[in-house]
């Protein structure tokens, strides 16, 4: 295990100001973290937006506070093994190509972004590596390879401010994830602005709702105590509203993920975050 793999990011990849030194800040290894900015322009009904981080109990918070305590961690250690693992026909690992996981810093908070005309996350991204170039299977999306390396990748951006592109060729999917957002679907009518837009911070099964942010994914839920894709999370919305779920790593909630990353431009990534 090389322990500056969890916490190797540099002056500037911290996103700290005087402002946000009180005591609904995040901080880890002695850097404050920003958990509250003003809303993108493009959002017209919020004028601030939160990380998750802010509605979770002081328990839980705390687990996040400290790398040795965040559960998360396992797995980001578990990756570091993987990275370095040969698999596929082409007897090669993650480092054969990519010596240095840190090289990776700055991709997170890009992501989703259009290559070639498509939507792509940084899961297809893995996975295009892996039959591409390994000639390794490609890992299922939520499962535990890849939610652990996406984990490890986007850990290396940990500190940097979110900031999809949403114009351009990334407009039709930004407005396509905007329509899913508020279009109300299911036995229970609802849409996702239904609670993290309408009420966020109400009380519900004993917990606050959020804004929804997904700059801390992937997540480790207390809940079922391991990491959770922003997918995984979307789908288990739709089951909870009685819907059918989009398929994971399907277009709906590509499309989705960008819109809602587009929601926490400013916030941090977070990764590995803890939650309820």
């Amino acid at each position: 295990m090389n322990l500056k793999l969890w916490i190797s990011f540099g002056a500037a990849a911290l996103a700290t100001s005087a402002a946000a030194q009180d005591s609904n800040d995040l901080v880890l290894d002695g850097n404050a973290f920003l958990t509250e900015i003003a809303a993108p322009s493009h959002m017209e009904n919020v004028d601030t937006i939160y990380s998750g981080w802010r509605f979770r109990t002081s328990e839980t918070q705390a687990l996040q506070s400290d790398d040795f305590d965040n559960p998360g961690m396992i797995f980001v250690d578990q990756a570091i093994d993987l990275w370095a693992k040969v698999d596929g026909s082409e007897g090669k690992s993650c480092a054969s190509c990519h010596e240095n996981v840190e090289d990776f810093a700055g991709l997170r908070p890009t992501l989703p972004r259009v290559e070639e005309g498509e939507l792509v996350t940084m899961e297809n991204i893995i996975n295009e590596c892996r039959t591409e170039r390994m000639g390794a299977e490609p890992w299922k999306w939520s499962k535990g390879n890849m939610t652990a390396m996406t984990a490890l990748i986007g850990l290396q951006s940990r500190g940097m401010p979110v900031n999809v592109a949403i114009d351009g060729d990334a407009a039709p999917f930004w407005e396509k994830g905007k329509e899913l957002y508020y279009t109300r679907v299911g036995q229970l009518d609802m849409a996702c602005s239904s609670c993290h837009e309408d009420n966020y911070g109400t009380m519900i099964r004993a917990d606050h709702l959020s804004q929804g942010q997904i700059n801390g994914f992937p997540t480790y839920r207390l809940k079922n105590a391991k990491l959770n894709s922003s997918h995984g999370r979307f789908k288990g919305c739709m089951t909870n509203i009685r819907a059918t779920p989009f398929k994971e790593g399907g277009e709906e909630f590509k499309a989705l993920e960008l819109y809602l990353a587009s929601r926490g431009e400013g916030l941090v990534v977070e990764t590995p975050s803890v939650r309820n």
